[in-house]
């Protein structure tokens, strides 16, 4: 692995003086940055500082790094003993420990500790102190891979807010087709019900005059009325002549 392809690592880490070394200032907010070298890809460089009057540096050469590797005791392939530093520099137990005065100012040893996990190897890694120019070039080269980052987080930030707003836009088009094409099948279907409650209504009325036509009672009348019609009325005058000559055979009889 080329260190120089590696996103460089940032990070506020916890400061503190070595067990017994006098306290001789209050400590201030450390950053630390781990990256590559562009001139030097196999050369992993640490840089520490608060900015102030402790600003430190480590350059680790891949040799260097495999005799850390011993030192602490780490198997497996080179890759796995890259990513098991990275990952101890990533974590939150990193902390920069601190001992004796410099004439300069501020401390004059530090090494920073980092620590995967509770119980597991330790990665120590021995600081050099840096003063004037390179501590001003240290501590600008920090705040310009800072900048760098915070724009590629934003920029990454501002592509996927973009799409984002293009899948919305999208889901709320695809929406729009969904609730038009659902009325159209809703038209229609309300379409075909109601031809067919028409159909069923039509076949019901045509129904009930075949039954009508066809029933008992209606036929009946007909024939009732037409039995009627046979049954003849004597008229009155005639009823009265027969029972006139009636009374007169009587009277010859007696």
């Amino acid at each position: 692995m080329e260190f120089e392809e590696m996103e460089p690592i940032f990070g506020e880490l916890k400061a503190e003086w070595s067990v017994g070394a006098p306290k001789t200032a209050a400590l201030k907010p450390f950053l630390f940055l781990v990256g590559g070298l562009l001139n030097s890809p196999d050369v992993l460089r640490i840089s520490v500082t608060d900015f102030h009057s402790n600003t430190w540096e480590s350059r680790k050469s891949k040799s260097q790094l495999e005799d850390m590797r011993d030192s602490i005791g780490i198997g497996g392939s080179w890759s796995d003993f890259v990513e098991y530093v990275i990952a101890s520099l990533k974590s939150e137990d990193v902390k920069l420990v601190m001992e004796g005065e410099s004439k300069s100012g501020g401390a004059a040893k530090a090494k920073l500790v980092a620590q995967k996990a509770k119980g597991m190897p330790r990665i120590i890694i021995t600081l050099a102190k840096l003063v004037n120019a390179d501590a001003n070039e240290a501590m600008a080269n920090l705040s310009l891979e800072l900048h760098e980052a915070y724009k590629k987080m934003h920029l990454s930030l501002v592509n996927e807010e973009r799409r984002c707003c293009q899948l919305t836009k999208t889901l709320s088009d695809e929406q729009e087709k969904n609730d038009t094409l659902q009325r159209h099948i809703d038209t229609m279907t309300f379409s075909k019900k109601q031809k067919f409650q028409n159909s069923i209504d039509k076949a019901g009325l045509d129904n009930g005059s075949l039954v009508q036509q066809s029933s008992p009672d209606k036929q009946a009348a007909p024939v009732a009325a037409s039995t009627k019609a046979t049954k003849r009325v004597v008229p009155t005058h005639r009823r009265a002549k027969v029972r006139g000559a009636f009374l007169q055979e009587s009277d010859d009889d007696a």
